[in-house]
């Protein structure tokens, strides 16, 4: 039992009449802002999952809370161990509540400075070793906090792409479970140990090694730096859409996950955020307003993550982005998902016609990447179809899919006149490149990391950190290049441009036409299918088959020495 009744906590420390006021006073203040904080905290279920202001306040009074119950329980340590027998694994505790509401507060926010502010929690409850005694006492539910603390803290390192101290906590939780399960025989013990299998998966995910001269690994970020997103040239006629909502939705059988975030939702996630910022100096505490001076620079677009979503929890998620949706504002879909097939011929070719991809349902039975279904005649119904998505091109619209029917969605049509860009990926690889699959999707790699994703299909599995950053310049620089053949184009849709005005959205679709360049010149990528396509269709000889890209293309694999990977003669190959 933890909790005790102020009268129990009194005279276990003496007889009653003996306890000073001020110190009894100590205690039942205490006991309040304890008994106030669980009662917010356990209440923050219970708060919609989507839109993005109900939450605020309630959020707002619960760091409040917990601000009060953190400075009172230092100010008022020495009283607190004598008269209530605080314990060390209480703090800690309260520390991780804190790190848990900075974390809820990123995912609710998309502001990378909360992460920062959970990591310092998590990081002091490790350094002042407040769980420590827990392994003295015969409670194994406390166990089971400290190891649920330790898989929280993983994840902030994950986010955070702190790996040297994620390899460090994956030790420490490895021998956590060890002692746990050895001491209680517990059935959780499997789970346990597929917790410890999934971080490893994860932490190994990247294909390729940057490594400093002394040979240990160089932490990438694919974070939106300063210099990430070519800068656009004076005079150039782009739209002025922002991005500032997504649905990043992970659906893909068997691949590599942690927590509730798939590999490809985890680099599609990071490719929507800037480098964090150090918040003391950004902006007030979570709930409060910010100050009158606006920050430097925009904030991040939010994000909804829905790991394995079912159709009725997609839609709901997606309806309350649309109509969140301000004016000039886009919303960003991000599909990588399993592909589902139709399973009947049908005469017509509508938008229901073609398949779409998995929607989560816990009722069926799923073969391989096609669902089999009772009665040839009835469209499949646990799948997002392109019809499905119909509604919401009202308002701008960018959509991302990487599925093995992500073609699917290249027979859109737009009903509305508004700016809308679907980017498709390859709907299957080579045989010859080895399977990455589990690892991640190649396409949403070279959305996230593409020099990675170029040095992978390769072959190079390691690089020095000297010749990657020589390549990431080049790779600057191309992108710049790209940015040029786009807005000079005469025949590209309009859409592009009108999404070009955003910097993340600009990123993402240089990195596309690097991808569908670098794709349609390498010797093993000869069939159609293995290449990215787009709605609308982007001019090819203007774009990805621009003898201009093609020749900083082989000169990209020069500077790696993997020309030979390419064609040289491309143009005469069509």
């Amino acid at each position: 039992r933890t909790e005790f009744t102020l009268k129990e906590i009194m005279s276990s420390g003496g007889a009653e009449d003996d306890i000073p006021q001020a110190e009894r006073k100590t205690v039942t203040d205490f006991c309040y802002l304890l008994d106030k904080s669980k009662q917010l905290f356990n209440g923050l279920r219970d708060l919609p999952q989507y839109g993005q202001k109900q939450w605020q306040s309630y959020f707002g009074r619960t760091f409040d809370v917990y601000t009060k119950l953190w400075k009172f329980q230092q100010q008022h340590r020495q009283v607190l161990d004598n008269r209530y027998g605080l314990k060390r694994w209480q703090i800690g505790e309260i520390a991780s509540k804190i790190g848990q509401l900075y974390y809820h507060y990123y995912l609710r926010t998309s502001e990378t400075s909360y992460l920062n502010e959970a990591f310092s929690f998590y990081s002091a409850i490790r350094q002042r070793s407040y769980y420590s005694q827990v392994n003295k006492e015969d409670r194994p539910e406390l166990v089971v906090k400290k190891l649920r603390y330790y898989a929280r803290f993983i994840v902030v390192c994950l986010l955070l792409n702190k790996m040297d101290v994620v390899k460090d906590l994956v030790k420490e939780l490895s021998d956590e479970i060890e002692d746990y399960t050895h001491r209680f025989n517990t059935e959780d013990q499997v789970e346990w140990n597929l917790v410890l299998q999934e971080v490893a998966a994860f932490i190994e995910a990247d294909p390729v090694m940057v490594l400093n001269d002394d040979n240990t690994i160089v932490i990438t970020s694919n974070r939106l730096s300063e210099t990430g997103a070519p800068l656009l040239e004076q005079g150039m006629i782009v739209g002025q859409l922002a991005l500032a909502d997504a649905l990043i939705i992970g659906n893909c059988n068997n691949q590599v996950k942690f927590s509730e975030l798939t590999i490809d939702m985890f680099r599609m996630l990071q490719a929507l955020e800037r480098e964090p910022m150090n918040l003391a100096s950004q902006m007030n505490k979570p709930g409060m307003q910010e100050s009158t001076e606006k920050p430097a620079r925009r904030e991040n677009p939010h994000k909804y993550l829905l790991y394995k979503p079912t159709f009725s929890q997609l839609y709901t998620f997606l309806a309350a982005s649309f109509k969140e949706l301000e004016a000039n504002s886009v919303l960003l879909i991000y599909l990588s998902a399993t592909g589902v097939f139709p399973s009947g011929r049908s005469d017509s070719e509508g938008p229901y016609d073609f398949g779409g991809v998995l929607t989560n349902s816990n009722r069926d039975i799923i073969n391989g990447d096609a669902i089999h279904k009772r009665n040839q005649s009835y469209k499949e119904m646990h799948c997002l179809h392109p019809g499905d998505l119909y509604p919401f091109t009202r308002k701008p619209l960018f959509i991302i899919v990487d599925s093995s029917n992500s073609v699917a969605y290249k027979n859109f049509t737009n009903l509305f006149g508004q700016p809308l860009v679907c980017l498709l990926s390859p709907t299957a690889y080579p045989k010859a490149l080895q399977d990455q699959s589990q690892r991640g999707s190649l396409f949403t790699l070279f959305l996230n990391n593409p020099l990675m994703a170029f040095l992978f299909v390769s072959g190079l599995s390691s690089m020095r950190r000297g010749l990657w950053e020589k390549c990431q310049d080049y790779l600057r620089k191309i992108n710049r290049d790209i940015a040029q053949l786009l807005t000079h184009s005469r025949s590209i849709d309009q859409s592009f441009l009108q999404f070009f005005g955003d910097e993340f959205l600009r990123l993402l679709l240089t990195r596309f036409i690097f991808c569908s360049a670098t794709m349609r010149m390498h010797k093993i990528f000869r069939e159609t299918r293995n290449y990215p396509e787009s709605y609308p269709q982007l001019p090819r000889d203007e774009t990805v088959e621009n003898p201009h890209l093609q020749k900083h293309i082989l000169e990209l694999a020069s500077i790696l020495d993997v020309r030979n990977v390419f064609l040289e003669n491309t143009l005469d190959d069509y």
